[in-house]
C-alpha cells in the first residue's frame, strides 16, 4: 500500500525495525509504521549467515553494506537513536532480540524472494511464541504483487501491456514519500549491553576489495549524489546515450536501489513527472524502473523460475552442451577470453568492478547461450556472485530473456552478432580499449574483430593473435545455425505461440 497518514496510535510501548535492504532513515515504510505505532523503537541490522557464509571472503557486496551501515548508524545517533548489529542467522536471532529488547513488535520491509520468504515465515512463528509480531510493509516497489493485474484479474507476463496498466495506475498517492522525520523523536537509543561498534570486515569473517578504487559512493549519501548528477547532466539524454557503454549515459543507481539507499518512490516520482513534461529521457529510464516491479511481480507469481526453471516449460528441453569442451568454452567466457572484444570486455569490467552495463549484460548472455550453446543458468550463476546490483528477480528474468525460455522474451530466431554489436555501440573501440589494454593499438576498423586484421597492422599492434590475445573460441555464424537447429527442435516452438506456466498455488503470507 502506498502512505497512508493516520493520527498517531502508539500501539505498542517498545519495537524493532529490521532494517534490511532498505539502508535509509528517509521515505522509509518499515522505520515510519514503527516509529508511529511505538513509543519507543530500536533498530537492527542482521549480517545474516545464512546468506554471507555462500559468499566469496572477498565481496564487494558485503563492504558497501558495511559502508552504508556505518553512515546509517550515525545518522541514527544524531536524531537519539542507534544501530544494533548482529552477526548471526536472522531466523533465530531477530526473535532473541525482540525477547531481549522486550518489544511487542518487529517492523520490516517485504522481501519476495523465495528464500526470504520462507525465513520471514520462521521468524513470524518464533515472536508469536515469544508473544510478539511481525508486520511486513511495501517499500522495494512503486507495485507489487496484484496490485497490477489484468483485467481478466491474472498477471501479466509480457512488459508492454504490464507497462501501460502501471502507468494508468500510478499517480502521486502511490509516488507519495513516507515523512519519517515527523516522528524520529521515537527512536531509542540501543541498551549499553547492545551498544557494540560496527563489527570490522575481518570479524565478520570477510576481506577487503577494490570497492574504495571504484566509483561507487556508498550509503544515502552516495546514492544522493549519484541521483543528482544523473539529473541534473544525465537524465534528459538517457535515451539516447544508455546503449553506449564508454559514455555516461545510465544512473549507476542499481546497486543503492539493491539494498535500499535511495527511496524508489523518490526516483519514479521524479521521472514520472519529467517524463509527463514530454521529457523523453525521463520516460525511458522511467521505463526502466517499471521492468523492476514488472520482474519483481513474476517472481511473486512464479516462484519456481528461482528454482532454475525456465518460466516457458517447453524450452527446459534444450539440450545445451556439457562435458569437458562445454566447461572450457564456460572458463573462457568468465575470463574474457572468448576473442570476442566486448565480451571480453565486458567480462573484464564485471570481474574488475563488480558492474555491467545494461547493453553488455544482454551481449554476454546472448554469447553464452546462443555463440556457446550453455545453459543460461551457468551465466546467471555467475552474475549472481560477481554482480555488485544483483537482484534475483531481474537477474533471472534478464537471462531468461536472452536465452528466449522467460517472459517478453527476445525471440528464439534473433541472435546478437557479437561484433555487429559492438560496432553499433562502441564505434570508436573506447570501452573495448579501456577494459582490453592489449587491443589499443588496433585501429577503429578490426578492433571489433581483431582477426580480421592485417599482418601489417597487427605487427603495427605489437599484437600476436593466439598469445595476447585469443583467437575466436566459436565461429560466430556457425554458431547462430547451431543454435537455430537446437531451439527449433523444440515441439511447437515459436516466438509467438509460447503459452507460460500456470500460476502456481498461492505463497504463504
Amino acid at each position: 500500500m502506498p502512505p497512508i497518514l493516520l493520527a498517531v496510535d502508539k500501539t505498542f510501548p517498545r519495537g524493532l525495525v529490521w532494517l534490511r535492504r532498505d539502508l535509509r532513515l528517509t521515505d522509509n515504510a518499515a522505520l515510519y509504521h514503527a516509529l508511529r505505532s511505538c513509543r519507543s523503537v530500536f533498530a537492527v541490522f542482521v549480517f545474516d549467515t545464512d546468506i554471507l557464509d555462500g559468499l566469496p571472503r572477498a565481496d564487494r557486496r558485503v563492504e558497501f553494506i558495511h559502508a552504508c551501515l556505518a553512515e546509517l548508524d550515525a545518522e541514527l545517533r544524531r536524531h537519539g537513536g542507534g544501530l544494533i548489529v548482529r552477526h548471526a542467522a536472522a531466523r533465530e536471532e531477530i526473535a532473541r532480540l525482540a525477547k531481549a529488547l522486550d518489544v511487542q513488535a518487529v517492523f520490516a520491509n517485504r522481501d519476495d524472494e523465495p528464500l526470504a520468504i520462507e525465513r520471514d515465515r520462521q521468524v513470524r512463528g518464533a515472536l508469536a511464541d515469544a508473544g510478539a509480531v511481525l508486520q511486513l510493509h511495501k517499500d522495494r516497489a512503486i507495485f507489487e504483487r496484484e496490485e497490477v493485474l489484468t483485467q481478466a484479474g491474472q498477471p501479466y507476463s509480457v512488459f508492454t501491456p504490464y507497462k501501460r496498466a502501471w502507468l494508468a495506475k500510478v499517480d502521486d498517492f502511490y509516488l507519495k514519500p513516507y515523512p519519517v522525520e515527523r516522528y524520529l523523536d521515537a527512536l531509542a537509543a540501543p541498551p549499553e549491553e547492545f551498544d557494540a561498534p560496527l563489527p570490522s570486515l575481518s570479524e565478520l569473517g570477510f576481506e577487503p576489495t577494490n570497492l574504495a578504487e571504484l566509483d561507487l559512493p556508498a550509503g544515502a549519501s552516495g546514492g544522493a549524489r549519484l541521483f543528482e548528477e544523473f539529473f541534473d547532466k544525465h537524465i534528459d539524454r538517457y535515451d539516447e546515450l544508455r546503449d553506449f557503454p564508454a559514455k555516461r549515459g545510465p544512473s549507476y543507481l542499481s546497486v543503492h536501489l539493491r539494498f535500499g539507499t535511495v527511496s524508489i518512490r523518490e526516483l519514479a516520482g521524479v521521472a514520472h513527472r519529467l517524463a509527463l513534461s514530454g521529457n523523453s529521457g525521463a520516460a525511458t529510464w522511467l521505463g526502466e524502473l517499471i521492468w523492476r516491479d514488472f520482474y519483481f511481480q513474476v517472481l511473486w507469481h512464479h516462484p519456481e523460475v528461482a528454482e532454475g526453471k525456465s518460466f516457458r516449460p517447453e524450452y527446459d528441453k534444450i539440450i545445451w552442451h556439457k562435458g569437458k569442451h562445454a566447461n572450457a568454452l564456460f572458463a573462457a567466457w568468465c575470463a574474457g577470453e572468448t576473442g570476442y572484444p566486448l565480451v571480453d570486455a565486458a567480462m573484464a569490467q564485471i570481474n574488475q568492478t563488480g558492474y555491467m552495463h545494461n547493453r553488455l549484460r544482454m551481449v554476454v548472455a546472448s554469447f553464452l547461450c546462443k555463440d556457446l550453446g550453455l545453459d543460461w543458468r551457468r551465466g546467471e550463476a555467475y552474475f549472481a556472485t560477481h554482480l555488485n546490483d544483483f537482484e534475483l528477480s531481474s537477474n533471472n528474468g534478464g537471462w531468461q530473456w536472452a536465452s528466449s525460455s522467460g517472459c517478453d522474451a527476445q525471440p528464439w530466431f534473433r541472435i546478437f552478432n557479437p561484433v555487429t554489436q559492438s560496432q553499433r555501440f562502441d564505434p570508436e573501440g573506447k570501452f573495448i580499449r579501456r577494459y582490453l589494454p592489449q587491443l589499443e593499438g588496433l585501429p577503429d576498423t578490426v578492433i571489433h574483430a581483431p582477426w580480421t586484421a592485417s599482418p601489417v597492422e597487427l605487427e603495427a599492434a605489437g599484437l600476436v593473435l593466439g598469445r595476447d590475445y585469443p583467437e575466436p573460441i566459436v565461429d560466430h555464424a556457425q554458431a547462430r545455425e547451431q543454435t537455430l537447429q537446437r531451439y527449433a527442435v523444440v515441439k511447437d516452438l515459436k516466438a509467438e505461440t509460447s503459452t507460460p506456466r500456470k500460476k502456481p498455488a498461492r505463497h504463504a503470507h
